[in-house]
C-alpha cells in the first residue's frame, strides 16, 4: 500500500507540475496576443493617419484644379467674380462650417463644394448646407447664392442629381476643370 500512496501522491504532484507550467504557458500566449493586439492597433492607427493624409492632398489637389479654372468658368456663365477665397470655415451659433471654394462679385455667391468622388449623399448633404448658407452667414441675407459641386469622378449619377437640383456640376479634367452643365442651364439660387 506504500507504493500505491506514493505513486498516487507523485502522480498529483506531476499533474500540479503540469497544470502550473500550462497556466505559465497560457500567461505568455496571453501576453503576446496582448502585445500582438497593441501592434495591430497601432498600425491601424498608422495606416487611417495616412488614408486622413492621402484623402487630404488629393482632396487640395482637386480643390487647386477647379480653383485655378474657376473665374474662367463663372465669366463664362455670365457671372463675374471678383473675390475668391478657399477653406472658409467658421462657427455661427455653435454650428461648425466649412465651404471649399467661395467666389463672389457683390450680388452673387458661388458656394463650391468639392469632392474626389462625388457621391448622391454628397449633393443631398450640400444642398442642406445651401439651405442653411444665409442663416450660417447672415452677412449675405441679400446675396444670390448659387451652388456648385466640383469633383473628379461621380458614382450613381451624381453629377445629373446635381444638375436636377440647379446646382453647377464642375468636372475637374487633367490640368483645369470645365463646367458639364449645358450653355442653357440657369441655376438656382439659394
Amino acid at each position: 500500500m506504500l507504493t500505491s500512496q506514493a505513486t498516487e501522491k507523485l502522480d498529483f504532484e506531476k499533474v500540479w507540475l503540469m497544470f502550473q507550467e500550462t497556466d505559465k504557458k497560457f500567461q505568455e500566449t496571453d501576453r503576446q496576443f496582448k502585445e500582438t493586439d497593441n501592434q495591430l492597433k497601432q498600425t491601424d492607427k498608422k495606416l487611417r493617419q495616412l488614408e486622413q493624409l492621402f484623402t487630404g492632398q488629393w482632396g487640395k489637389l482637386i480643390e487647386s484644379l477647379v480653383e485655378g479654372d474657376l473665374n474662367n468658368l463663372l465669366n463664362q456663365r455670365n457671372i463675374l467674380v471678383n473675390l475668391l477665397s478657399t477653406r472658409v470655415r467658421g462657427i455661427h451659433e455653435g454650428r461648425q462650417f466649412e465651404f471649399d471654394i467661395f467666389a463672389e462679385n457683390g450680388d452673387d455667391i458661388v458656394v463650391v463644394e468639392v469632392k474626389t468622388t462625388l457621391k448622391p449623399t454628397d449633393v443631398k448633404d450640400f444642398i442642406k448646407d445651401l439651405k442653411a448658407f444665409k442663416s450660417l452667414r447672415p452677412k449675405y441675407q441679400d446675396n444670390n447664392i448659387i451652388g456648385a459641386v466640383a469633383y473628379l469622378t461621380d458614382e450613381g449619377d451624381a453629377s445629373k442629381m446635381a444638375q436636377n437640383k440647379g446646382l453647377f456640376a464642375i468636372r475637374a479634367t487633367g490640368s483645369s476643370s470645365n463646367i458639364i452643365n449645358l450653355p442653357d442651364f440657369t441655376p438656382k439660387y439659394w
